[in-house]
């Protein structure tokens, strides 16, 4: 299996996941951002428009992610001129479940001089920090496939103390083998990670599951780089809410929430 990309491409909508998806938690399953990003990618490619770009994306996981041959498929669940929506559904291909679906809004792009007068104006460029030992979640990297496919560097925050932080992060791969990286792409496949960086609670004694992802994006990236910066608030009764943005070397790029299970892990 590839350690130079997230996915193989097997045709027909068929894909084999690679070390690079590994769950920190289960080595035969994938982590939630290569799964999320391979659902985008599939539909637009199945939908391809170059008049609009997409806005918004929901993802469901609908249990355990297998890191083995997956299917995509997608249709227009509802067509427009300036605003459609695409679904994606993500499927086992050893079992036939459903494991994740996305639902992706795709708005017009209408350029105006006024509305890049003042994009350019609330433009924030942000420096990334100096490389360090690569680290995510507090655990080391070498030791999990995800971690291992990017670069990590801690803006705000640490990977050893709980709490808010804000991290850049760079692949090393493509999502898809013989493809370059989709500015959507680069977003999305480290999205999923806003819960880890910004845990409230030990790793090692407590679980925060997020079944759903929600990101609104008022641009794709520019350039290599995305940078998380997360929180994560608890209830008292097993729920929690991370919310995030989204920024590149340039500023906002868009915001995100996940909602999550939080629960202790079994002895």
């Amino acid at each position: 299996m590839s350690d130079t990309c997230f996915f193989e491409p097997l045709g027909n909508g068929r894909f084999l996941a690679t070390r690079a998806t590994e769950s920190p938690w289960d080595r035969r399953l994938q982590h939630g951002s290569p799964p999320t990003a391979l659902l985008a990618y599939a539909a637009e490619r199945a939908f391809p428009r170059p008049d609009v770009r997409v806005a918004r994306v929901n993802v469901e996981f609908l249990g355990p992610i297998p890191r083995d041959v997956v299917t995509v498929t997608a249709t227009v669940a509802r067509p427009g001129k300036r605003i459609e929506l695409l679904e994606a559904v993500l499927a086992s291909e050893r079992d036939g479940r459903d494991i994740a679906t996305a639902r992706i809004w795709r708005i017009a792009v209408q350029p105006d001089p006024e509305l890049e007068a003042r994009a350019a104006l609330s433009a924030e460029p942000s420096p990334i920090p100096a490389a360090a030992e690569p680290e995510l979640f507090g655990i080391a990297a070498g030791t999990w496939g995800y971690a291992d496919a990017f670069e990590w560097r801690y803006a705000a925050g640490s990977p050893h103390e709980v709490g808010p932080a804000k991290v850049w992060a760079r692949p090393r791969f493509p999502l898809v083998a013989g493809e370059e990286h989709d500015p959507l792409s680069r977003i999305l496949i480290v999205a999923d990670s806003a819960n880890g960086i910004s845990h409230e609670l030990a790793f090692t004694e407590w679980l925060f599951v997020p079944p759903t992802l929600s990101i609104a994006l008022q641009r794709h990236a520019a350039g290599d780089w995305v940078c998380l910066d997360a929180h994560t608030n608890l209830g008292p009764d097993g729920h929690g809410v991370t919310a995030f943005t989204l920024s590149d070397r340039y500023g906002y790029l868009g915001s995100g929430t996940q909602a999550l299970l939080v629960e202790r892990r079994l002895r």
